[in-house]
């Protein structure tokens, strides 16, 4: 170890510093990146003698077990499981199905990943936690996938994570935003140690040099090449060998031993390549097989290429060891030592890697290894390693001869690959199983895939067009399965999906028989709505809609049914009962842990608690997703609960407002809105630009202008229309006001009605007043507040200004009471000064005094406020107690408060500033 050693001063410092941070409770994650021989691993064994005080955890990846899903995990977490019972149930449930001690399912696997860090946070208790991942090139992309959900999360925990991987390599672990320490090449008074260290006879100047050159300093390059060189070499007196990369000089080094071997060891040592995880047994029992004597162990012990070690492994001497003798390898001899140990692994636990074996033995269609495959998938599916049962099927299907059968393997690793969130791979596999699927719904299936793909990551436009195929493929096979993908079209199209080439949705599936089942109905009155939408046909629409909903679902029914009705209300604005289905689902989603629900609920909730000024509820809402979004690495969605913060914000009249606005700009950015709620996230963003503090009216004008979809149109109607009005463009508010009558006209809804009305008495003329008494009779039905607030603020202003001062001071005062509730400081001002104009002193409301909390501590707060614990809180955020507790902390010293008990007695909500109590 000490050679490796030399020179690292500067490495040894950086890992020690991190170290200390995690026993003053300040954990965090390293990423230790270097070539093959460069020290990563000796650096790492280093670091666990000075931590005598610390809970050390190893685990390293495995390049055979890449295909195992949790498999290095699992390693790392061995000793801590006695900790496994201090857990959420379901995290632990989770965590026992993901290392396969139960037979369940882990269902979304985000849980495991929480448990992970959880289970840490947890092992840290009695001592800080020293935690170790060498070779994370190979994890497994399970176990990667839950490390990195961990090595952010770390803050406030006394847990070091170290992930040490080579460079250039690794390209499935995104490590971008981690903090990395480079393991480069020893500086020359090292290199000249290190080659004394291990040369028997003197070296001459040039050649050192020679050395370090050809190297470039890496520490296991000049140990090997040094004692690869003949004594007359090393002195000078022969040529050194053509310089040559070093991992290609070390990897030839170790060849150079490997066949100076006997036969019989180096059929031992290519069975150990061939199956890296080191087991005794099972290599020796496969060499036997191949025709290795009993002595082949003891053959190869004076090539120091194989290592026993006390736990009766055996493990090749370094990773390039396995690099070269496997590469050498011709093929059918490589395939003859995979079935070697897949017999030597029959009838063991080791199913999965038996049937890897088995693949890598075979290189033509052969259906035993297909079924172990294929059983291989599955348990991989179960235990929430998606890429693994994608790989798995892939395989499969590349040794499958039917056609068809090929077709459903890719169709199988199509889903997985989508489940793991690699839609590049997921298009790939759907692509490839239409080539042989003649299955008519199989195909259906298979577009479906495609278009979930397309529309979410790339065009809606065109996975519009792709499910509208899907559709048609099943509909003469399938009426209901049909039905329900083109209420999905008609779905996609009510939001802004468009193409010349697909067909009229409405116009693929018949409809259902008078009696058929409530299912069905649902889905053809959905269907029939969507596309009535689509049409600006708002009676239509309104009919079929209110239909869909007033059929109750049955069991069975199909999955795209209940969120679609939950979506449907969106287009009517029917805001009681879009909160009522949205917060079911979310109840359902929270019950399941199911992340992406979690977040489609909250998201979709948030637009109708702004509409109806549930504002701090909104916020709150939004907050949540959004930190959901960034602690699970979801960036792609970040946008639509930072445009509702944005847009919460500007209606307050915040002064945060232009902060939470720049944000989004900088969101948008980089991760453009895509798929249906493209429109919404652009029509929110609009308008909150439109209403930030200062805008001049033609400016805000020109955001309202960049409105498109209808729901956002609905929802920012008085604003539109009262800002074209102050801009001098009376034409484009009659414009909006018949469109707002038509669209009221349709759907007979009070909201729609009372804008309608509020925009007709805008334009002026001599019913002004009693186009503002009648919106105030259609916002009495409404549960829209913000609205009828600002109806009454503008009879109020309306009444004044005809010098009726006495009768402007009801409407003002009430006025003014939904805006302070509201926190709607920007109307309530307004209002103020309205009720001052009148003659009458407006009282003003509660102070209130911004904290500087951050979104963390701020959610954090207002979580605990509703009465949740720390570990309720944890579960919801996917963040640890450990760090509730320090984000708590925090909390009390910003607000000057010293318990939980303070913080939710306090009149104003910190989390925004709103007062809960008016004084």
């Amino acid at each position: 170890m000490t050679h490796v050693l030399r020179g690292r001063d500067r490495e040894r410092a950086a890992l020690g510093e991190l170290v200390d941070h995690a026993r003053n409770g300040q954990g965090a994650a390293l990423v230790v990146r270097g070539q093959p021989g460069a020290g990563k691993s000796v650096l790492l064994s280093e670091l666990t003698s000075r931590a005598d005080d610390m809970t050390v955890l190893r685990t390293q990846g495995v390049e055979s077990e890449a295909p195992l899903p949790f498999a290095a995990l699992q390693r790392l977490l061995r000793p801590a499981l006695t900790h496994l019972e201090t857990l959420p149930a379901p995290q632990a449930a989770a965590l026992r199905a993901a290392f396969g001690e139960s037979g369940d399912n882990v269902g979304d696997r985000h849980l495991v990943f929480l448990a992970t860090l959880n289970l840490l946070s947890e092992a840290a208790t009695a001592h800080p936690v020293l935690a170790l991942v060498d070779d994370a090139h190979w994890l497994d992309d399970a176990s990667a996938a839950a490390l990195l959900f961990t090595a952010r999360r770390l803050q406030g925990e006394p847990v070091a994570l170290l992930i040490a991987m080579r460079e250039e390599e690794g390209e499935h672990l995104d490590v971008r935003d981690l903090p990395e320490l480079s393991v480069g090449g020893v500086d020359a008074a090292a290199a000249e140690e290190i080659i004394s260290d291990h040369a028997d006879s003197a070296i001459a100047p040039h050649v050192r040099a020679e050395l370090l050159a050809a190297t470039g300093g890496n520490p296991l390059g000049l140990v090997e090449l040094t004692r690869a060189l003949t004594p007359d070499q090393l002195s000078g007196q022969e040529p050194l060998p053509a310089r040559l990369p070093v991992t290609k000089g070390v990897e030839a080094a170790f060849l150079d031993r490997y066949r100076a071997l006997t036969p019989d060891a180096q059929t031992l040592l290519l069975v150990a390549a061939a199956d890296d995880a080191g087991r005794t047994t099972p290599i020796v029992r496969a060499a036997t097989a191949l025709g290795a004597g009993t002595d082949a162990l003891d053959d190869e012990q004076n090539s120091k290429l194989l290592v026993e070690a006390d736990d009766g492994t055996l493990t090749l001497r370094h990773p390039l060891v396995r690099s070269a003798i496997y590469g050498a390898a011709t093929g059918s001899r490589r395939r003859q030592a995979h079935r070697a140990l897949a017999d030597a692994l029959a009838g063991s636990p080791d199913e999965d890697r038996r049937a890897w074996h088995l693949a890598a033995s075979v290189d033509e269609p052969d259906e035993e290894v297909v079924a172990a495959l294929d059983r291989t998938a599955e348990r991989a599916r179960r235990r929430g390693g998606h890429e693994a049962a994608a790989s798995a099927w892939s395989r499969a299907a590349e040794l499958t001869r039917d056609a068809e059968a090929r077709a459903r393997r890719l169709y199988a690793a199509a889903e997985s690959s989508l489940l793991a969130g690699r839609p590049a791979e997921t298009n790939q596999y759907a692509r490839a199983a239409l080539v042989d699927a003649t299955d008519p719904l199989l195909r259906a299936d298979l577009l479906l895939l495609r278009g979930q793909v397309e529309w979410n990551t790339r065009s809606l436009d065109d996975g519009y067009l792709i499910v509208c195929q899907a559709a048609q493929t099943a509909a003469p096979h399938d009426p209901e399965r049909a039905r329900v993908l083109a209420m999905l079209a008609a779905s996609l199209a009510a939001f802004g999906a468009t193409s010349a080439d697909a067909p009229d949705p409405a116009a693929i599936a018949d409809p259902p028989a008078p009696d058929a089942p409530a299912n069905q109905q649902v889905a053809a009155a959905l269907l029939a709505g969507f596309s009535a939408v689509t049409a600006g046909d708002w009676p239509r629409a309104a009919a079929a809609l209110r239909r869909a909903w007033e059929t109750p679902l049955t069991p069975g029914a199909p999955g795209l049914l209940a969120p679609n009705l939950a979506i449907a209300t969106m287009h009517l604005g029917e805001d009681e009962r879009a909160l009522e289905l949205h917060d079911l689902q979310l109840r359902h989603a929270r019950e399941a842990s199911a992340v992406n629900m979690i977040e489609h609920a909250l998201t979709r909730g948030v637009v109708f608690r702004i509409a109806t000024g549930a504002w701090s509820e909104a916020a709150a809402a939004a907050q949540e997703a959004l930190l959901l979004d960034r602690n699970l690495g979801l960036d792609p969605l970040v946008g639509f609960p930072l445009a509702e913060l944005a847009l919460v914000a500007a209606l307050r009249g915040d002064s945060d407002a232009p902060r939470y606005l720049a944000d989004l700009d900088q969101v948008l950015t980089q991760h453009p809105p895509r798929g249906v709620v493209a429109g919404l996230v652009s029509g929110l963003a609009q308008w909150a630009a439109a209403r930030q503090p200062g805008t001049a009216p033609a400016t805000a004008l020109h955001h309202y202008e960049q409105i498109t979809l209808p729901v956002v149109r609905g929802m920012s109607a008085i604003d539109r229309i009262e800002t074209a009005v102050r801009a001098d463009r009376r034409d484009l508010a009659e414009d909006w006001v018949r469109e707002m009558q038509d669209l009221a006209a349709g759907i007979d809804a009070a909201w729609a009605h009372a804008a309608a009305l509020h925009g007709l008495a805008g334009l002026g003329g001599p019913d002004a007043e009693a186009h503002f008494e009648q919106a105030l009779t259609w916002h009495a039905r409404s549960p829209r507040r913000p609205d009828k607030a600002r109806t009454q603020l503008a009879l109020g202003e309306h009444l004044r200004r005809n010098r009726r001062r006495t009768d402007a001071r009801v409407p003002l005062r009430e006025a003014l009471d939904t805006f302070e509730t509201l926190g709607a400081s920007f109307w309530a001002e307004r209002a103020r000064q309205e009720l001052r104009a009148s003659g009458e002193t407006a009282r003003r409301g509660a102070d209130v005094v911004a904290s500087d909390l951050t979104p963390q501590e701020a959610q954090v707060a207002s979580l605990v406020r509703e009465g949740l614990s720390n570990k309720d809180v944890a579960a919801r955020l996917f963040i640890s107690p450990r760090t509730v507790d320090f984000h708590l902390r925090n909390v009390y010293t910003k607000l000057g408060i010293t318990s939980r008990t303070e913080l939710a007695s306090m009149a104003s909500d910190p989390t925004t500033g709103t007062p809960t109590v008016i004084a």
